[in-house]
């Protein structure tokens, strides 16, 4: 863990309790903007190992989407109907809106991104299923 937390250089952040339901196991949440700006939402997401957010979609009427740049440990990314997309710092992912998805740690390793929100027109979120066990153990 400390070798983990001398990589991540934005650190790990607090317990991420408001999205605590989307995700299986804990993640951490650093906001590296004051989220009231309303510029652009940008934070460092930590996640422990195994730990993985559930499938979702980032919705906009135009705009939006989801930038994910890795920078510490190792994890996975996957696309509804594609394979899953190993992750390592330097890895940057687009997601465009309406695109099924989801993002977490390796199971043996601690995993951070920076999540950048692209600014859209009526932005929103839909949280589904979780990722199951059997499908992530098959990574």
């Amino acid at each position: 863990m400390s070798d983990f937390d001398s990589e991540n250089i934005f650190g790990k952040g607090e317990f991420n309790e408001m999205f605590d339901e989307y995700f299986s196991g804990k993640s951490y949440l650093n906001p590296l903007v004051d989220p009231q700006d309303n510029l652009m939402f940008i934070a460092n997401v930590t996640f422990e190992p195994g730990c993985r957010n559930n499938w979702h979609i980032h919705h906009a009427e135009s705009g939006g989407g989801q930038v994910l740049v890795c920078v510490a440990g190792e994890g996975w990314y996957q696309e509804e109907g594609c394979e899953a997309v190993s992750l390592k710092p330097g890895s940057v992912i687009e997601i465009k809106p309406g695109v099924k998805h989801w993002h977490g740690a390796k199971a043996d390793s601690w995993f951070s991104h920076i999540a950048l929100e692209i600014p859209g027109e009526n932005p929103s979120s839909e949280w589904l299923e979780p990722v199951s066990d059997e499908h992530y153990s098959k990574l």
